[in-house]
C-alpha cells in the first residue's frame, strides 16, 4: 500500500514539475515576442531616422555646435534684458574631426540607433508593461493604471530638457575651456555624439525618478518618512549630479539644472505618501469588514 502511494505520490510530482516546466518555457515564449517585437520598432525608427538623415544630423545633432541654436539665443536675450555680462554665447572654439577610416559611417548608424531608442522608448515601456501585466493582481494593475503614459511624458520632459538645458551650457562651458592658447581643440565625433546622447538621456532616465519610487513604495522599500528625513543629503547628492553634468562655475547654470531634480524629488515624495495612505485606507477597510 504504501509502495502504490509513493508511486503515486511520485508520479503527481513529476507531473507538477512537467507543468512547472511548460510554464516556464510559455513565459520564455511570450518574452521572445516582446523582445522580437521590440527590435522591429526600434528597426522602424531607425529607418525613419535614416531617411531624414539631413535633417537629424544637421539640426539635431549638430545643434548644440551652432551659435543659433535656440538655447543660446534665449540666452542672449536673458542676458541683453538683465544686463549680465558674459552670458551671451558668442563663440563655440572646437572642431569636430573624424580619425577613423569608417567613422563617418559608424556616426550614421550609431546616430540612427541612438535616435530610435529615444523615439521607441514609449513603445519599449509598453512591452515592458505588457510582460509584466499578467503577473498582476487586478489592485495592482488598477494602481499602475497610466506607467506607460506618465513614464512616457517623464522621460520626454527629461531628454527635452537635457537636450535644451544641459547639453548646450556643458558644450559652450567645455569647449571654452581654455588651459594654453597652444592648445586647439579637435574634438572626435565619436566623443561629440557620445557626451550629446549621453546627457539627453541620461536626463530622460533621470526624470523617472518618481516612477521608480512609486514602484519602491508600492513594494514598501520606500516611504515618504525616509524620503523627507533624508532631504538634506538629496539636496547634496542632486548638487553634486548638476555639477558633474555642468562642470561650470556659473551659479545660476548649476541651479538652472538642479532645480529640476528639486522638484522631481519633491514629486517622487508626494508620490510615496500617496501610496503609503491608499495603503492604509485599504487596510482598513479589510480590519474593518
Amino acid at each position: 500500500m504504501s509502495k502504490s502511494n509513493e508511486l503515486i505520490k511520485a508520479i503527481k510530482d513529476k507531473g507538477k514539475s512537467i507543468e512547472a516546466e511548460m510554464s516556464f518555457f510559455d513565459h520564455l515564449e511570450v518574452l521572445r515576442w516582446h523582445i522580437i517585437r521590440s527590435v522591429i520598432a526600434i528597426a522602424v525608427f531607425a529607418i525613419l531616422s535614416f531617411t531624414f538623415y539631413d535633417f537629424v544630423f544637421n539640426q539635431i545633432i549638430m545643434g548644440p555646435k551652432n551659435l543659433d541654436f535656440w538655447t543660446y539665443r534665449m540666452m542672449c536675450k536673458v542676458g541683453d534684458l538683465l544686463s549680465l555680462e558674459g552670458f551671451c554665447v558668442e563663440r563655440i572654439p572646437f572642431n569636430i574631426i573624424n580619425t577613423e577610416l569608417a567613422g563617418q559611417f559608424m556616426l550614421q548608424i550609431n546616430s540612427c540607433l541612438l535616435m530610435a531608442l529615444a523615439l521607441g522608448f514609449p513603445y519599449l515601456l509598453f512591452e515592458v508593461w505588457l510582460f509584466v501585466k499578467p503577473a498582476l493582481t487586478d489592485i495592482e494593475r488598477r494602481s499602475a493604471r497610466g506607467f506607460v503614459l506618465y513614464a512616457s511624458i517623464l522621460f520626454i520632459l527629461g531628454a527635452l530638457f537635457g537636450y535644451y538645458i544641459v547639453v548646450p551650457l556643458s558644450v559652450n562651458f567645455l569647449a571654452n575651456v581654455s588651459l594654453s592658447s597652444e592648445i586647439t581643440n579637435q574634438i572626435t565625433i565619436d566623443s561629440y555624439l557620445s557626451t550629446i546622447a549621453t546627457l539627453t538621456l541620461g536626463c530622460g532616465v533621470v526624470f523617472l525618478l518618481p516612477i521608480l519610487v512609486f514602484i519602491l513604495s508600492k513594494i514598501g522599500l520606500m516611504t515618504p518618512e525616509f524620503m523627507r528625513a533624508s532631504r538634506r543629503y538629496a539636496a547634496v547628492i542632486i548638487l553634486i549630479i548638476a555639477a558633474i553634468i555642468t562642470p561650470t562655475a556659473d551659479v545660476i547654470t548649476l541651479l538652472t539644472v538642479s532645480a529640476p531634480m528639486f522638484l522631481l524629488y519633491e514629486l517622487s515624495i508626494m508620490v510615496s505618501a500617496n501610496v503609503k495612505k491608499k495603503r492604509e485606507q485599504a487596510e482598513r477597510e479589510f480590519y474593518n469588514k
